[in-house]
């Protein structure tokens, strides 16, 4: 039997691992979608979601690695 402590409800990791795992895939969405659209302006939101978004995933292996002096 698994106590709380060690269940992946609990554990961040368990979670973080997941969301990187789902803007990794929404990146690779709108990098995709940006070559088949013709709107320059499109791809230019399309080209800075995904740059924000990969942003965000820096932060979760900074978090994870406790690497920034805000997650130590």
């Amino acid at each position: 039997m698994t106590t709380q402590q060690n269940s992946p409800e609990t554990n961040p990791h368990h979670h973080t691992t997941k969301i990187k795992g789902k803007l990794n895939d929404l990146i690779t969405h709108l990098r995709e979608d940006i070559s088949k659209i013709e709107d320059p302006k499109a791809q230019a939101l399309f080209e800075t979601t995904s740059e924000v978004l990969k942003g965000l995933v820096n932060a979760y292996n900074d978090y994870e690695k406790h690497s920034e002096e805000a997650w130590k």
